[in-house]
């Protein structure tokens, strides 16, 4: 079946996702952690798929991240130290901060394998969504793996 879809990466990732679930079948003794990307944030959910019901769900919508560390104070000749020069630094510095959307994938990935132990579910089949297994959703999968979850 062809999807009509105006956007071509968008039409590829629908059919590795769909590659993925014709593998990965969530059941009541091993669920399913699917995992949803957008830009600014990250979602992941447990899903028993023989009853229909999802188990547990988070997500990066509430969750904050301690401010950055404040930029050091200028020197006498008015320059911060440890500062490089040049105007692509500069514009860096002023943008978010490096590496944050992985930061709350792990949160989330911690989150989501507390939530898990709560409910009383240790073993999880991994859908990754049809995203490479990389970025985000890797750092997502890793902190579930290391707060608990087995898959």
């Amino acid at each position: 079946m062809k999807k009509k879809m105006h956007n071509p990466s968008e039409y590829k990732r629908w059919r590795r996702h769909k590659r993925v679930r014709n593998r990965v079948v969530g059941t009541p003794e091993r669920p399913r952690v699917c995992v949803f990307r957008s830009n600014t944030h990250i979602y992941a959910q447990i899903i028993d798929d023989t009853a229909g019901k999802t188990l547990v769900s988070v997500s990066s919508l509430k969750l904050e991240l301690p401010k950055a560390a404040p930029e050091p104070a200028p020197d006498a000749e008015g320059k911060a130290e440890g500062k490089a020069k040049g105007k692509k630094k500069a514009k860096a510095a002023d943008a978010a901060p490096a590496g944050r959307k992985k930061v709350l994938a792990r949160e989330v990935g911690r989150l989501l394998a507390e939530a898990a132990r709560e409910k009383g579910v240790s073993k999880v089949a991994f859908d990754r969504g049809g995203y490479l297994y990389h970025g985000r959703v890797a750092e997502l999968a890793e902190s579930a793996r290391k707060h608990g979850l087995e898959f």
